[in-house]
């Protein structure tokens, strides 16, 4: 005799020919779980027919059509898919196609060009700031600053960048074709030194502007924010430039780093950038040293990155360097409050 268990309730006992009998009229499934009376043994409905030499042969209820007609068309067109008050209502059915079809819309309507890259550049950065937002957000965090920031980035970057500005800096002077210790010094004190200052110089001016003191979470979550503005302006100028010259399959991944890990990298470096500024404010005794290290030490971490990324066994360097800086920002969050201890003292 047989126990037939299905969502931890039992039934039974039965013996094996009426539950075959069960089984071919649907009511018991071969994968049911089961339990021998005498041995407690268990295992499946399908297990024990088998032993017991027995095969089913589970009905079918008409043809095609029949089965059609008997189901009914509401289970596969149902009313409520084509209303509106349902499309609205369903926070989820939104989230979903929002995320799954902006891009391709975006696609059609820009058809190439700068717009598409930027458009669906932007689309990105959307997703990695509402990651952002669900893991750093602080109750200072303000939408309408976010989105100043954001774009003040993306506009200083633009003006600093498209002019030559960022050329003063003299390190640009030694290029990255000239062995790997110039080329380090270039990455770290050229790239690194200036693409850093120019992500963090929005939060500057952000903190001028603050009617209160910023703790260092906020100025993280808005160092990402401005991260990955610069992520943007980047990855645009390289999807339509250089990017359009390589190879089909090195394009095609540096286009689709270019809109994920490279916009996500940009921001954790500003968001260790913007740690260090936040206790500069906080503790102006010690502003030198901690401004020095919110430039300092992304600037370090980006340039290792820049310099070993572009070989096969550099890259392990490179990935090495990233993970690193992420380990970085969590563990300088986690220590925060130690942190502030040690600077009150």
């Amino acid at each position: 005799m047989i126990y037939v268990i299905r969502n931890n309730q039992q039934f039974g006992p039965y013996d094996e020919s009426t539950i075959l009998s069960y089984v071919n009229n649907g009511q018991i499934l071969l994968c049911d779980s089961a339990k021998e009376v005498t041995s407690g043994a268990e295992n499946t409905v399908r297990y024990f027919l088998k032993r017991a030499n027995l095969k089913p042969k589970i009905k079918s209820n008409g043809n095609l059509i029949e089965q059609l007609k008997a189901v009914g068309s509401e289970l596969f067109i149902p009313k409520d898919a084509f209303n509106r008050k349902q499309w609205i209502a369903d926070k989820r059915l939104l989230m979903l196609a929002l995320i799954g079809l902006i891009p391709l819309t975006l696609g059609y309507i820009t058809r190439g060009g700068f717009f598409m890259f930027y458009t669906i550049s932007l689309f990105f950065a959307t997703i990695w700031g509402l990651f952002f937002f669900y893991l750093f957000k602080t109750p200072q965090v303000k939408l309408k600053t976010t989105l100043l920031l954001f774009f003040g980035t993306q506009a200083s970057v633009f003006l600093i960048f498209e002019t030559g500005i960022n050329q003063i800096n003299p390190f640009y002077f030694i290029g990255d074709e000239n062995g790997v210790i110039l080329n380090l010094i270039f990455y770290i004190f050229a790239v690194g030194v200036t693409e850093e200052s120019v992500k963090l110089l929005p939060l500057t001016i952000l903190y001028k502007t603050s009617k209160q003191p910023q703790i260092p979470q906020t100025l993280v979550f808005y160092g990402l924010m401005s991260g990955i503005a610069f992520g943007v302006y980047e990855g645009v100028s390289y999807q339509i430039g250089i990017n359009s010259q390589l190879d089909y399959d090195t394009s095609f991944f540096l286009n689709i780093a270019r809109l994920t890990s490279l916009p996500f990298l940009h921001a954790i470096w500003c968001g260790i950038g913007g740690y260090f500024y936040a206790f500069s404010k906080l503790y102006p005794k010690y502003r030198v040293s901690l401004c020095f290290l919110a430039i300092a030490v992304p600037a370090i971490l980006h340039g290792i990155y820049d310099t070993f990324t572009g070989s096969p066994l550099g890259t392990f360097i490179a990935l090495a360097a990233a993970f690193i800086a992420v380990v970085l920002l969590m563990t300088y969050l986690k220590q925060g409050i130690n942190n502030q201890s040690k600077l009150k003292s």
